[in-house]
């Protein structure tokens, strides 16, 4: 039988609610014990009103599920793992690099596991993919085209803290495309130029377009924009030399030359919880920043457009 693990559960918005806890409840690896959050709390379980009074008052603890937004990552996972919790990170895992990568030397000197989630990655066409990408039957890479977009007024209501620094605005979205990207693909991607468009009001953009080249030349184009709707397009096509790959709904729906695939269900969150679990038995950490660093690149080299306020 599976080792069951204490866990607790810090920041209790939208993604916590939606997807983490019926993960966990249905998980039996873990046991949520406790939460902490400053607006709400989870019946059933003791509520503290941030991770201080939790790891205080929780001694027993095993890991930290850490859902807050990425400004205030950092911190949290610091205290977790000086504790000698294992943590997981929702994505992004922080809102820099370094701050991911320090985490994890971290969390290696303390003997902890560090988990840095990309739920996009579990999602059911993403394995098949890669695994058929890796294969002789596909041939060369020639080219990719990714179209990341959606409404953020329906997927982020009266979120301030994505439009400010570390939020990353459209790439909070974006990066789960190019965490699909970077898992599929046989080569390393790496960033030429960028386009950052950007309301006039907020500190991140709206809109994006990156042009990177994967390491055999092929190019990799990503657009971003969170002015789309009401339906969403969350989609990425693969030219290779034995036909298209395309990738739609976020991962929900695979085609390979013209020919759909059968997939498994849908359980990308549970899938998570499952990976932390065995991460934690045999004593290993799982932390790929390649998506944070391309995002990161795109701030660091990207030409700005101011475009008109977005309002709240």
């Amino acid at each position: 039988m599976n080792t069951v693990y204490k866990l607790g559960v810090v920041g209790i918005g939208k993604i916590a609610r939606d997807q983490h806890l019926p993960a966990i409840a249905a998980q039996p690896g873990f046991e949520l014990v406790a939460c902490a959050s400053r607006n709400a709390s989870v019946e059933g379980v003791r509520n503290y009103e941030d991770i201080g009074a939790l790891l205080a008052a929780e001694p027993s603890l095993d890991a930290i599920s850490l859902c807050a937004p990425p400004q205030v990552r950092y911190e949290q996972a610091l205290a977790a793992l000086e504790a000698g919790k294992h943590v997981m990170l929702e994505k992004p895992p922080g809102a820099s690099v370094s701050e991911v990568v320090a985490l994890h030397d971290i969390a290696r000197a303390r003997g902890c596991t560090l988990f840095a989630s990309w739920h996009s990655r579990a999602a059911s066409a993403v394995e098949p993919a890669r695994a058929w990408l890796a294969s002789k039957e596909a041939g060369a890479l020639r080219s990719v085209e990714v179209r990341w977009k959606e409404d953020v007024r329906r997927w982020h209501p009266g979120q301030q803290w994505i439009w400010e620094p570390g939020g990353l605005g459209v790439f909070d979205p974006g990066i789960n495309a190019l965490s699909i990207v970077t898992r599929i693909l046989p080569h390393e991607v790496a960033l030429r130029a960028a386009t950052l468009t950007t309301p006039s009001d907020t500190s991140t953009p709206i809109a994006a377009e990156l042009d990177c080249v994967a390491t055999n030349g092929a190019p990799v184009r990503a657009v971003f924009d969170w002015r789309h709707g009401p339906v969403e397009e969350w989609d990425i096509d693969i030219e290779t030399d034995a036909g298209r790959l395309s990738m739609r709904e976020g991962g929900k729906r695979l085609s390979i030359a013209g020919k759909d695939i059968a997939l498994q269900a849908e359980r990308e969150y549970p899938a998570l919880y499952e990976r932390f679990h065995e991460l934690i038995a045999t004593k290993q950490s799982d932390v790929d920043v390649r998506p944070l660093a391309l995002v990161a690149d795109a701030f660091l080299t990207g030409r700005p457009i101011e475009t008109e306020p977005f309002g709240r």
